[in-house]
C-alpha cells in the first residue's frame, strides 16, 4: 500500500472499472506513476487529458493529506495488489482499488457469507439470523458473516457472530472512523474487540450525497463466496446485494417467509422466480456453496475407486482442464453435451467426488 495507490482512486474519470483496467494493463499504481503520458495515451487507450493529469501527479497532495488523516485516527488501508486484500472481491470487475477498515485484517481470510435484509426486521428474521450464524458456526469455524451494520437483519447478523464466537466484516457508506448509523458505534467496537473488521472504500473526502450504499453493497456481495437474503421488501436494497452477487457469479440464497408478510415478499420473490436458492437452514448454505461437510442432508463424497467412469463422464471431465473453474454453458461448449443430460452427468461426477461444484454454477476438478 502507497501514496500511488491511494492517488489513483482520487484521480478523475477513472472509477473502479477504469482503475482495475489500468491496473490489470501495468500490474501496480507504481507502474502506472512511473509511464509517461504518451504511453499512458498509447498503451492503455486513456483519454489525453486524464493520462495528463496521472503523469503529472496531480492527485498525489491530496492523497498525502489523506495518508496522513487515516494516520491521526488509526484507520488501515490495503491496496488490490496486497496480499490482504479479500480474495473474492479481487475477482469483481468493479473492486474498489483502496479498502480502509478498522480492526484485523485476518477477518478477510475467512469463509465470508454476505447476509442481509430489511432495516424493519420482525421478530423471525432476527430468530432465523441467529438460527443460521449458530448452525453455520458449528459447520464452518471460520465463516465470516458479512454485512452492512444498518438497522434490522444487518445489526442482528452481526450481534449473532458475536454471540457465537466468529469474526464478523461490516461494510459502510461513510468514510471512517465514523459509524452510521450513530447508534451502532457500540457494535461497531463489540465487532472490532472480536477480531472483525468495519470496512469502507471512501476517502475523507468523500462527499455524501445520499448515492452510497448501492455501490457499498457490491462491496458486500463481492467479498463473499454467496449472499443471504434474510428478509427484504419487494423494493429492499438488499435486494440489489442479491443481483451484484448474480452477476459476479456467487450463490443467492433467500429465506422464505409467510406468503402475506410485505416484509419478506422480496425474498419470496428472489425465490418464485428462481433468482435465489431457498434456504431454511445453515445445512441448506452449506449444501449451496458446495461444502463438503459430513452433516446429514450434505451430499457425501464417495471414493473415485467405487465409482465407474462413462465415456460421457470421461468426456465432460476432459473440459475441466487443472486449475480451471468453467459454468455450466461453457462446459456444455466445451463437451457438446445437451444441458438436460450434462446437469445429470454433473451430479454423477460430484457424487463420484471427482469434481466439486463452486458458487455461481462453477465446477473445478478434485
Amino acid at each position: 500500500m502507497t501514496i500511488d495507490d491511494i492517488a489513483l482512486t482520487l484521480q478523475r474519470g477513472l472509477g473502479p472499472k477504469g482503475t482495475a483496467y489500468l491496473l490489470d494493463i501495468m500490474g501496480s499504481a507504481e507502474a502506472i506513476y512511473s509511464a509517461g503520458e504518451e504511453e499512458l495515451v498509447t498503451r492503455c487507450e486513456l483519454r489525453r487529458d486524464i493520462a495528463h493529469d496521472i503523469a503529472a501527479k496531480s492527485t498525489h497532495r491530496q492523497a498525502e493529506d489523506e495518508a496522513r488523516y487515516i494516520y491521526r485516527y488509526g484507520i488501515s488501508a490495503i491496496a488490490s495488489t496486497d496480499p490482504e486484500y479479500p480474495p473474492l472481491l479481487r475477482e469483481c470487475s468493479d473492486y474498489p482499488h483502496v479498502l480502509y477498515f478498522m480492526g484485523d485484517a485476518a477477518a478477510f481470510e475467512g469463509r465470508a457469507v454476505a447476509m442481509v435484509g430489511t432495516r424493519r426486521a420482525t421478530q423471525y428474521g432476527q430468530r432465523m439470523c441467529d438460527r443460521l450464524v449458530c448452525r453455520l458456526s458449528e459447520l464452518e469455524p471460520c465463516i465470516v458473516p458479512v454485512s452492512g451494520l444498518a438497522y434490522g437483519i444487518d445489526a442482528a447478523v452481526a450481534r449473532a457472530a458475536l454471540q457465537h464466537g466468529l469474526r464478523t466484516v461490516a461494510v459502510i457508506a461513510n468514510p471512517l472512523p465514523d459509524i452510521t448509523p450513530a447508534q451502532h458505534r457500540d457494535l461497531s467496537r463489540d465487532i472490532i474487540a472480536h477480531g472483525g473488521a468495519i470496512v469502507t472504500e471512501l476517502h475523507s473526502q468523500t462527499k455524501q450525497n445520499g448515492s452510497l450504499f448501492i455501490p457499498r453493497n457490491r462491496i458486500i456481495a463481492g467479498m463473499s463466496e454467496g449472499t443471504v437474503v434474510i428478509e427484504t421488501p419487494l423494493k429492499g436494497g438488499s435486494l440489489s446485494t442479491a443481483l451484484f452477487a448474480d452477476s459476479y457469479g456467487r450463490a443467492v440464497m433467500a429465506v422464505p417467509g409467510r406468503a402475506d408478510d410485505k416484509f419478506s415478499a422480496g425474498a419470496n420473490a428472489l425465490i418464485t422466480e428462481r433468482r435465489a436458492a431457498m434456504i431454511c437452514t445453515g445445512d441448506d448454505i452449506a449444501r449451496e456453496l458446495g461444502w463438503h461437510i459430513s452433516v446429514p442432508g450434505i451430499i457425501p463424497k464417495r471414493e473415485p475407486a467405487q465409482t465407474p467412469v462413462t465415456s460421457d463422464e470421461q468426456t465432460l471431465l476432459s473440459c475441466i482442464g487443472a486449475g480451471e473453474s468453467p459454468d455450466m454453458e461453457t462446459l456444455s461448449e466445451r463437451s457438446q453435451i445437451p444441458a438436460g443430460q450434462l446437469a445429470a452427468l454433473l451430479l454423477e461426477l460430484e457424487l463420484a467426488g471427482l469434481i466439486r461444484k463452486l458458487p455461481g454454477q462453477r465446477y473445478e476438478r478434485v
